[in-house]
């Protein structure tokens, strides 16, 4: 079972590293980091990169798609590329994600048209024109088609994912083995739980934060 995990320019760390650590412990899961060209690609923050060792002509039938937000994403909106590899690999994927903003780049696709779906609480509203149905769920599967809402949620997405694939016991014993226990020091990880503060806070900053500027 092939896992092809979608790196570009100024990806978000997590929203890849998530589900490779939850989805590339199944057995028999085989992960590879595909990219237009070989190489490492530096995460939003540019102080990071992983390396992708195949191009998108080499990876031709995963069973699994990956496409991870962060600010890059607005660069891979456009049709071309990339677009093309993703539907022609589509084509044969069992489970075709995204996580964060990952899943505007399957919607420019042609991939989410009349179909449920999730990104980054930022990057909602940009949904419906790409002929999604926005939901603001952690985790929405629509057919074979899961998001995974903001960075974080990935590793959500991958433990659902593990479970659908390989049964809950093998998806609680991923969960035990990166004990993955959130208890965070504050409940503030979404809009609707986050005080008005922070949240008016980020939506001023929002485009920065989507868009990674300074």
């Amino acid at each position: 079972m092939q896992l092809a995990i979608l790196l570009y320019d100024r990806f978000t760390t997590l929203d890849a590293v998530g589900p490779y650590d939850t989805l590339s412990r199944l057995p028999g899961a085989e992960a590879v980091f595909v990219g237009e060209r070989t190489g490492p690609y530096r995460n939003d923050l540019g102080s990071l990169a992983l390396v992708a060792d195949a191009t998108l002509g080499e990876v031709t039938a995963p069973d699994i798609l990956v496409v991870p937000g962060g600010p890059g994403q607005t660069a891979q909106m456009a049709d071309g590329p990339v677009h093309e590899w993703i539907r022609a690999v589509d084509a044969g994927t069992t489970w075709t994600t995204s996580v964060c903003t990952g899943s505007l780049i399957l919607g420019a696709a042609g991939l989410l048209k009349g179909r449920r779906a999730t990104s980054h609480w930022l990057a909602l509203d940009q949904l419906p024109a790409l002929g999604a149905e926005p939901t603001g769920e952690r985790v929405v599967i629509d057919g074979k088609y899961v998001t995974a809402a903001g960075v974080s949620s990935g590793i959500d997405m991958g433990l659902t994912l593990a479970g659908r694939i390989a049964g809950d016991t093998v998806a609680q014993t991923i969960q035990l083995g990166i004990e993955y226990d959130p208890q965070p020091p504050y409940d503030a990880g979404s809009p609707d739980k986050a005080p008005a503060e922070v949240t008016a806070l980020l939506r001023e900053r929002g485009r920065f934060v989507l868009e990674g500027e300074e």
